[in-house]
C-alpha cells in the first residue's frame, strides 16, 4: 500500500490521542515503529481491561501493518473496538491515524489485530464477564 493520504470516513473517538517527541524518531527522519506499537498495545488494552471488567495481558498481535510513516509534528490517534470474542481472550482491532498540516490531512498509517486476554488474581486466564 502507499503512503496515500485519505479522506477517511468519521469513526469513534480515539481511545488515545499522542504527539510523538523529537526523541521518538529513527535515523530517517521517521517515528520508530516500536514507539506506535506500544501507543497501539496501551490503547488496546485499555478496551480489553473494559471489556473484561479487570487487568488483561497482550499474547499475541496477530498481523501487524505498517502503511506509511508517521512524523514529528504528526497527532497521533490511535482507535480500538472489538473484533472478536472467545471464552478467556478477545481480538481487539486497533488502527492509528495521523493527523498533519495542522489538521488538513489524515493518514493511516498503521492498524493490526491484537489478542488479550483477561487475567485474575494469580494473573492466570479467567473467563470473560458475560456481555
Amino acid at each position: 500500500m502507499t503512503d496515500e493520504i485519505r479522506n477517511l470516513p468519521k469513526r469513534s473517538d480515539p481511545v488515545l490521542r499522542v504527539v510523538p517527541a523529537q526523541k521518538d524518531i529513527n535515523a530517517n527522519g521517521h517515528i520508530f515503529g516500536g514507539w506506535v506499537l506500544s501507543q497501539m498495545d496501551i490503547a488496546g488494552g485499555i478496551v480489553a481491561a473494559r471489556i473484561a471488567q479487570g487487568p488483561t495481558a497482550t499474547v499475541a498481535i496477530e498481523t501487524m501493518e505498517f502503511i506509511a510513516p508517521i512524523l514529528l509534528r504528526d497527532i497521533i490517534s490511535v482507535y480500538a473496538k472489538l473484533e472478536r470474542r472467545g471464552r478467556s481472550s478477545m481480538a481487539i482491532r486497533i488502527e492509528v491515524i495521523a493527523t498533519r498540516d495542522r489538521g488538513q490531512q489524515e493518514v493511516k498509517v498503521t492498524e493490526g489485530l491484537f489478542t488479550f486476554v483477561a487475567l485474575d488474581e494469580n494473573h492466570r486466564p479467567r473467563p470473560l464477564p458475560q456481555d
